[in-house]
């Protein structure tokens, strides 16, 4: 993410028909600010592309996953200080989505990825980013 630029990250909470949303981690060579922590697939949203493109492109890039948008999530930001400076603002447009088609198979940036009960996510909770614990929230989905 660029320093002085607001960011505009598009992504999914995606669930498997069978009560399971999808989560995955960054390999650490990566860095930034969502370093090792389990978050929805997502990304940023290039100059042009329209958001539900954009969400699509994303998920199937980290996740070879095609998937059906259902239900808009409610936008949020996030802005990180350190001191006087402005670190990350970054604005999130999800949607609730399902898995219709492709092979879970994380690519080269995500490290990991797994699916886990919507009723056993309070055992992942503090593994979570706090931006996707957010996330989850707004969709409906509490530890």
């Amino acid at each position: 993410m660029e320093p002085g630029r607001i960011t505009i990250a598009v992504g999914a909470v995606i669930e498997d028909g069978k009560g399971n949303i999808l989560l995955v981690k960054h390999v650490p060579e990566r860095g930034g600010f969502w370093k090792g922590k389990w978050i929805c697939p997502g990304g940023k949203l290039n100059l042009g592309e329209k958001i539900e493109d954009g969400i699509k492109r994303e998920v199937r890039e980290e996740t070879h996953l095609d998937i059906n948008l259902k239900t808009p999530i409610k936008p949020f930001e996030r802005i990180v200080r350190s001191g006087d400076q402005i670190e990350l603002h970054v604005v999130y447009i999800d949607y609730l989505a399902e898995v219709i088609g492709g092979d879970l198979e994380p690519d080269d940036d995500v490290g990991e990825a797994v699916w886990v009960s919507k009723n056993a996510i309070s055992t992942v909770w503090d593994e979570l980013h706090e931006d996707t614990r957010k996330l989850l929230t707004l969709a409906g989905i509490k530890a």
